[in-house]
C-alpha cells in the first residue's frame, strides 16, 4: 500500500515542477498570485498596476512584463524582490504583447488607439509604433525575429509586421474576432484564434495564406459558447492547446493532423494558458471562476484547482 501511495503521489506532483512558480494576473483584483507548483497552492498576493492582463517573462527569467491596462503602462515585476520596480511606456490601453528573440524589444497591442507600440525595455523608451486594424489584440513575433504579427479583434485580420523598417506589410483574413497568435517552433505556421468565428486558423507563413480551419464540437455546449482564446504549441509540434471560453474547455488536438484528441473540463471562462518548462503541466486561467485549473499533460487530466483572484487572465511558470 505504502508504494502504491508513493507512487500515486509521484503521478501527481512531478519532481520536475519542485522548486517552480507559477504567476497568475488577476484583473478585477489588479493583483498578481504566486502559486509554489510543489505544493499547488498560492503563496503569495502582491498589488500591482490597474487591470493586469498580459503576461510574460524576460528573457533571463529575473523579471515579469505586466501588461497594466487601466495604467496605460508595462509594468516590470523582479521576480526575486517580489515587486514592481519599473514602469514602461505602452500606449494606450496596452492588453496583449511579445517580446523579441534579442529580449530587448516588446510588441505591445495597444487596443483603444489601433496601433502597435515598439518599446526598448533596456532605454525603456518607445522605439516605434505601427498602426493597424481596430481593437489590436494578439501580438507574436516569429523565432527568426523578422515578422511579428497582431490580431485586430473589430477588423478580423492578422497584421503582418517587418520589424526591422516597423512597416505594415500585409494583412490576412481570418474567422471574427481573432484574440491569440502563436508561431510554431520552426516558424513555418502561425496559429490564430478566433473568439466569435468559433474556430483556429493554421497560416503558411511563407505565404501568409490560411491552409487549415478547425472548428469545435462540444457535446451538450451551444455552439455560440464555443469561444477560442489562449494558444500553446509543444515544443515538438505535435500537440496544441485551445482555451474555448465560456465553453469551459480545453481542446487537446493533434498538431499534425488538426484533430481534436480530447476535450478537457476546466474552470468558468478558460481565457489563457501557460505550459510548465518540462511541459509536464498545462496551467488555465478560469476567469468567472477566480481560479486555475493544473493538467497533467501525459494522463490528459486536471489533477488540482487552485483559487486566486478575481478574473484571472494571464499565467507564466518559472523554474
Amino acid at each position: 500500500m505504502r508504494v502504491k501511495i508513493i507512487a500515486l503521489l509521484a503521478l501527481a506532483w512531478p519532481l520536475s515542477c519542485q522548486g517552480q512558480t507559477a504567476y497568475v494576473t488577476n484583473e478585477k483584483d489588479n493583483t498578481l498570485s504566486l502559486i509554489d507548483m510543489k505544493t499547488m497552492a498560492v503563496t503569495d498576493t502582491i498589488k500591482v498596476g490597474r487591470r493586469p492582463r498580459g503576461l510574460m517573462a524576460s528573457a533571463d527569467g529575473k523579471s515579469l512584463y505586466i501588461c497594466a491596462s487601466d495604467s496605460d503602462t508595462i509594468q516590470v515585476f523582479d521576480v526575486a524582490q517580489k515587486k514592481v520596480t519599473q514602469d514602461l511606456p505602452s500606449g494606450e490601453d496596452p492588453e496583449q504583447f511579445t517580446l523579441h528573440p534579442d529580449g530587448r524589444r516588446l510588441f505591445v497591442a495597444n487596443e483603444n488607439n489601433n496601433a502597435v507600440t515598439v518599446i526598448d525595455v533596456q532605454t525603456r523608451r518607445v522605439i516605434g509604433q505601427v498602426d493597424v486594424g481596430i481593437e489590436p489584440e494578439g501580438m507574436a513575433v516569429s523565432p527568426n525575429g523578422k515578422v511579428a504579427v497582431n490580431t485586430s479583434e473589430t477588423t478580423s485580420m492578422v497584421h503582418w509586421l517587418d520589424v526591422d523598417s516597423l512597416t505594415l506589410t500585409d494583412s490576412t483574413p481570418v474567422g471574427a474576432r481573432p484574440r491569440y497568435a502563436t508561431f510554431s517552433k520552426d516558424g513555418k505556421l502561425l496559429w490564430v484564434s478566433s473568439e466569435v468565428g468559433g474556430s483556429v486558423t493554421i497560416l503558411d507563413t511563407a505565404t501568409r495564406q490560411p491552409i487549415k480551419s478547425i472548428s469545435f464540437a462540444v457535446a451538450g455546449i451551444p455552439a455560440d459558447k464555443i469561444q477560442p482564446v489562449g494558444i500553446k504549441l509543444s515544443a515538438d509540434g505535435s500537440t496544441a492547446y485551445v482555451a474555448l471560453g465560456p465553453a469551459n474547455r480545453v481542446a487537446v488536438i493533434n498538431a499534425k493532423t488538426y484533430q481534436v484528441d480530447k476535450y478537457l473540463l476546466v474552470g468558468r471562462r478558460v481565457w489563457q494558458l501557460a505550459l510548465t518548462p518540462d511541459e509536464s503541466q498545462l496551467l488555465t486561467t478560469n476567469g468567472i471562476s477566480g481560479d486555475v485549473s493544473i493538467i497533467d499533460t501525459a494522463r490528459k487530466e486536471v489533477i488540482k484547482t487552485v483559487a486566486v483572484g478575481r478574473y484571472p487572465w494571464g499565467v507564466v511558470v518559472l523554474p
